[in-house]
């Protein structure tokens, strides 16, 4: 079993960047696989997929929508995976969290992770 923790969130200018992490208690938090997800403050919005990597760091995924302003990385030497935020725009606004699974392969949708940190909320102003 695995504990995640994410910290980093905040206030920011569009334009501005911010970097989240995602710190893991447990063993071998180098098996498992990490998906970024987040959730927009707007009625019954989802939670969508941002970016995931391997266990290994050897493959990664971005959603369309962060592609080239985002970067994700690991350290399993220090239990945590990172989120590089650039190019912040107002529509990247909401609650960013860190998910896990206990499996080689990235997967996009939420339910096909087993555990959950509590997010940290991201506002960009416009």
């Amino acid at each position: 079993q695995v504990q995640l923790v994410e910290s980093g969130g905040g206030l920011v200018q569009a334009g501005g960047s911010l970097r989240l992490s995602c710190a893991a208690s447990g063993r071998s938090f180098g098996s498992y696989t990490v998906g970024w997800f987040r959730q927009a403050p707007a009625p019954g919005k989802e939670r969508d997929f941002v970016a995931g990597i391997s266990w290994t760091g050897g493959r990664i995924y971005y959603a369309d929508s962060v592609k080239g302003r985002f970067t994700i990385s690991r350290d399993n030497a220090k239990n945590t995976v990172y989120l590089q935020m650039n190019n912040l725009k107002p529509e990247d606004t909401a609650v960013y969290s860190c998910a896990a699974r206990r499996d080689m392969l990235v997967k996009t949708t939420s339910l096909q992770y087993d555990y959950w940190g509590q997010g940290t909320q991201v506002t960009v102003s416009s």
